[in-house]
């Protein structure tokens, strides 16, 4: 059995909250476009990884993902996330910290979702 990639689902009450975030702040593109749709869906792409956004009020309340994005950039990705969007560092893990399992991370949040950067 073989698998190429995991593709999650992450739903928003707006969908333009996701895009400030994995667009703009993130650098991600939009590879799939039907925001003006009844139901806004995009696929969101960057470096091989991939999320589908949906706009779905219900489904946003029931879900809040976290996810660990891995670099071997940490301190260049930091130093731009911090500089452009410093809005999006969560308060709880604000600054580049090693933690005890060897791991340095960093973390941000939005209006739905947890992202924990992270490198070995």
């Amino acid at each position: 059995m073989k698998f190429t990639r995991l593709v999650p689902n992450v739903f928003y009450t707006d969908i333009n909250d996701a895009l400030k975030l994995f667009v703009d702040c993130l650098e991600f593109t939009i590879e799939h476009n039907e925001l003006g749709a009844k139901q806004p869906f995009c696929v969101i792409e960057k470096d091989g990884l991939s999320i589908n956004v949906f706009e779905n009020a219900e489904l946003a309340q029931e879900h809040s993902p976290e996810f660990r994005l891995v670099t071997d950039e940490i301190e260049a990705v930091y130093q731009q996330i911090a500089s452009t969007h410093p809005e999006f560092l969560h308060p709880n893990l604000n600054k580049i910290t090693l933690r005890p399992w060897g791991a340095k991370e960093f973390a941000l949040t939005d209006t739905q979702l947890g992202i924990v950067i992270q490198q070995w």
